[in-house]
Order: structure tokens, then sequence, then C-alpha cells
């Protein structure tokens, strides 16, 4: 695989005698939109903190974004986009002011901000909302306001997780619009969700099971693999043997 900017080797995290992640590999290219599944305990949000910079690995290597996960937490930070189910956005600030805010966290001038905050906000249809309190807003302009705040610096990778998790059907479909358009840039998206569907529009998924990658593959391999029907079966059978519940 070339153009790699996610690559972990036998990547570990204990707490104590419990092993969350249990030595996981594998590689995401630039562009890619890979999903990261597993049922509550399986031990994903665990990983993605340590791919994100926020915690320290046990053992094993990892590179993001030719940064090491060992080394390099404090500048992963600010090469990475992350975006959570809880959005992140000050309710008690306008559209702009959210932007400005986060552009002065990831280190943009003035007018990189002024330039990088129109151009998505017209992107999103948003120009006439951007001095409107984020908190009158509905939950799934909120949603995509948060993705355009977790791209203004343009990220080489942005981390979702559980990004369209409370909303519905439409607005998720939406979104998903805004994540494909993203790796059409060439933006790598590395995403969690907990909708089956929403697997199937991934390049490639992993799936994990007690804290170990239990399948990777395309959605279609996946589906060929366990002779199923959708990824919500492929998922459902590899949960039944898992040890560890919620």
């Amino acid at each position: 695989m070339s153009n790699l900017v996610i690559s972990v080797r036998n990547l570990t995290k204990r707490f104590g005698d419990f092993t969350a992640v249990d030595s996981i590999s594998f590689d995401v290219s630039k562009g890619e939109i890979f999903g990261f599944l597993g049922a509550n305990g399986a031990g994903k949000t665990t990983a993605m903190r340590m791919l994100c910079g926020l915690s320290y690995p046990t053992s094993g290597t990892g590179t993001i974004a030719g940064l090491d996960v060992r080394k390099d937490g404090e500048l992963i930070k600010r090469k990475i986009g992350y975006m959570s189910q809880r959005f992140s956005l000050y309710n008690d600030l306008t559209v702009q002011e959210n932007m400005r805010l986060y552009a002065s966290i990831y280190g943009l001038s003035k007018q990189e901000t002024d330039e990088r905050s129109t151009q998505l906000l017209s992107r999103l249809n948003f120009l006439s909302e951007r001095n409107t309190l984020v908190g009158s807003l509905p939950l799934g302009w909120k949603q995509k306001l948060s993705f355009a705040v977790a791209t203004i610096h343009r990220p080489e990778i942005v981390f979702l997780d559980e990004p369209t998790g409370g909303v519905d059907p439409i607005t998720r479909r939406q979104f998903w619009e805004l994540i494909y358009e993203a790796a059409a840039d060439g933006t790598t998206i590395f995403v969690t969700t907990h909708y089956m569907d929403e697997a199937e529009y991934c390049s490639r998924v992993s799936i994990m099971v007690d804290g170990k990658i239990a399948a990777l593959d395309t959605p279609t391999r996946l589906k060929q693999q366990f002779a199923a029907k959708s990824m919500d079966e492929v998922f459902h059978t590899l949960a039944r043997g898992a040890q560890r519940g919620e």
C-alpha cells in the first residue's frame, strides 16, 4: 500500500492486568475512509485515543502522518482533526466565533481563518448563519458545523468518533456526503460508528473483538468471507464470540 498515513504494528494498551487493546496492526492510505468498528468494551475508543496522541501505548508502534504515537503526541494533535458525538462546539458563541476559536487553536493566521471559514461555510450554505448562536441551531446543522471546525486547518487525517449518533437518517446521509467530499480532496477519514449501514460506505472496515482486530477488509469481501447479506450480519457473527461485554 502506498501513501500510508496511519501505520500501526502490535499496538497494545494495558491497564494493570487488563489488556484493553491487544497487539493490533493495520495500515491506512491517503484518502481512504477507514471504518473502525467494535461493540462497547471491544477497545476501539482506547485504540483511537492512542492514535490521536491522547493516550500512551504500553507497547507496539504507530505512526500518524509520519509522527510517532509514543513520542509526538502534541504534534499529532495539531496535524489531525477530531470530532466526537458531543460535537465540542460552544453554544454561547456564534458560528463564526466557533470557527475563529478553533482556527486559533490550530495556529491559523487571521487571513487563513477568514478565507477557510468562508470557504467551508459557503460549501455548507451556512454563510447567512455565520452570526447565529450555535446553541440555536438544529442538531444536524451543529453536526455539519462540527465537521467543518474539525477540518478548518486542512488536516491530513480526521478522526470521527460516532459522529452521526442521535441524528435522523436523512441528516446522516448528508453528513456522509461531506465525508466523501473530504476524502475526494485527499483527506483520510478514520471513523467509528455503531450504524452498520454506515460501514457499507467505508473503503475498508476493521472489526475489534475483545481488544483484537477480528476482521479487516472491504465491506464486499467481508460479506463474502462470512456469507452475509449485510455488514450487520458480519458484525453480529463476530460479536457473538466476544468474551467481554459493555
